[in-house]
């Protein structure tokens, strides 16, 4: 069995506006009390609420009343995110940064996004996800232009 920690109410990293449990799973943890920043390697995985998060690395940074204010995640980055309105997207990137203030998701490197109950998915290098509006912004690389994917119903006459 991998040696995992799991740190379950980690000491600062809970989301007192949403009161929701953040738990956290990875092979190796560091954490620097004078800077605010947390360092987890290996196997990381996120859990809150119905959000959960995957990455190689992810560092957490926290303010001085210990409350989250940027999650970087880095290497085989994969999510699953529901935002205020119900939307719920799935995907993978080379890299996240999740800004918990403004609840909104910044995804790089090969990102394909995909709302599930709108059956809508975005390809590009870029994309910018805010949970409380339900928006998604999105830019291509220099050589490759971002791709939306439709499923349309037609109706058979």
């Amino acid at each position: 069995m991998k040696n995992s920690i799991i740190l379950f109410l980690l000491s600062g990293l809970m989301f007192v506006a949403s009161a929701q449990e953040l738990k956290v799973k990875a092979n190796s943890f560091t954490s620097d009390q004078n800077t605010g920043i947390s360092v987890f390697s290996g196997d990381v995985n996120i859990i809150k609420g119905n959000d959960e998060l995957n990455a190689s690395k992810v560092t957490i940074s926290v303010n001085k009343e210990k409350k989250p204010t940027k999650f970087v995640a880095v290497g085989s980055v994969s999510f699953t995110i529901t935002t205020k309105d119900g939307a719920v997207y799935k995907g993978v990137a080379g890299k996240a940064i999740y800004l918990p203030s403004k609840r909104e998701y910044y995804f790089y490197e090969n990102v394909h996004l995909q709302q599930l109950n709108e059956k809508k998915e975005i390809l590009g290098d870029e994309v910018v996800l805010k949970t409380t509006d339900g928006k998604a912004y999105a830019k291509g690389l220099k050589k490759e232009p971002v791709i939306m994917i439709f499923n349309i119903d037609e109706e058979k006459k």
